[in-house]
């Protein structure tokens, strides 16, 4: 729970593709009158390629994110409003990079090169004041981004969803920065079901405000 009298900034929305993160930013942000500040997928440039070269084009995907998401949460530590981000700075270091290091599509050069960059950013910025990660089984990923039906996702490989789970589910357990909420998706279809999305609001609130 956060400390009582501390002054909410930043709240983030954490999960693997395809699991809602965007769909709850909004969500959340129209009922708390957050601001939100979402994942640029439409505008990326490199995202066609890296899904059609990975190898040719992680490292330079990888570094657009990073300095995308510096860039906001410089933002949100620079403003005066409370702002809800779709996913993490900490989600491209802790699972998207060594998923694609490890999977052979980054050099082992390249994922270096990163990771050091990623700690020089790390010790200028503050981690969010509350963390919400959704929690998914692979099947439901797989739905929902069949649902939403993004071009550039129909080349994704069910093993990289799959690398990408075991990497977030260990870098959850391991989360140490802060406020953690975790919120499984398999059982609570927020975006479908507003008795679902009650429970999560009713979750976020206790996390909050200490209101049960």
């Amino acid at each position: 729970m956060i400390k009582k009298g501390k002054t909410i900034k930043h709240i983030a929305v954490a999960g693997n593709i395809g699991s809602g993160k965007s769909t709850l930013t909004e969500m959340l942000a129209k009922h708390y009158g957050w601001e939100p500040r979402y994942e640029d997928v439409e505008n990326n440039p490199y995202l066609n390629d890296f899904y059609a070269d990975m190898p040719r084009w992680s490292f330079s995907l990888q570094v657009y994110f990073l300095n995308s998401r510096l860039q906001q949460i410089v933002e949100i530590q620079q403003g005066d409003k409370t702002v809800i981000q779709d996913r993490t700075i900490y989600e491209d270091a802790h699972i998207f990079a060594p998923n694609l290091h490890e999977l052979g599509l980054m050099s082992k050069r390249d994922f270096e090169n990163y990771i050091n960059l990623f700690r020089t950013i790390c010790r200028q910025i503050s981690p969010p004041d509350l963390l919400i990660f959704l929690n998914s089984s692979l099947s439901t990923l797989v739905e929902q981004i069949e649902k939403r039906g993004r071009p550039y996702e129909d080349n994704i490989r069910l093993d990289y969803l799959k690398q990408l789970n075991q990497y977030y589910n260990n870098w959850i357990e391991n989360y140490k920065d802060g406020p953690l909420l975790i919120i499984n998706v398999d059982e609570l279809k927020f975006a479908d079901n507003q008795e679902d999305f009650s429970e999560v609001i009713s979750k976020i609130d206790a996390e909050l405000f200490g209101l049960f």
